[in-house]
């Protein structure tokens, strides 16, 4: 019993000798992040980053719909507390009207409210675009 005892620690000793002759692996190194910041010195969320862009964008609630259906999506999102201005402008096919929706108030309209707009107004579209994008025909 002594010699398979014996013979168990000289194999443990063999691997482990065996094993060290292998190159040891060496964590790699990371450079420190103060080298990598260049313009942006924080972190941005992506809703942040794209601000700048959104800024300048603006939502259009509007198409081939008439003006007393455009004045009743008005009154609508005025009751929900969402500022609106009005707008019209003249195309091919005649005039068409738009809402545009403030910037303030733009996180208010979701999906959700658009698609119900949209069973009562069938014809209603909705555009983001430049906010000067639509000309207006006063």
């Amino acid at each position: 019993m002594r010699w398979v005892f014996l013979l168990l620690v000289m194999l443990n000793v063999f691997y482990y000798v065996w094993h060290q002759q292998e190159a040891p692996l060496r964590p790699k190194e990371v450079a420190p992040l103060s080298l990598f910041k260049g313009a942006s010195q924080d972190i941005q969320l992506l809703v942040e980053s794209t601000s700048a862009k959104s800024a300048s964008q603006c939502l259009y609630l509007g198409g081939d719909i008439p003006q007393a259906e455009a004045k009743t999506i008005e009154q609508r999102l005025t009751t929900l507390d969402i500022q609106t201005q009005f707008g019209k402008r003249l195309d091919a096919s005649g005039v068409v009207y738009w809402l545009k929706i403030a910037t303030d108030s733009r996180r208010l309209v979701d999906d959700s409210l658009l698609g119900r707009l949209r069973q009562d107004f069938p014809q209603l579209k909705s555009e983001i675009m430049s906010c000067e994008g639509i000309a207006t025909a006063d």
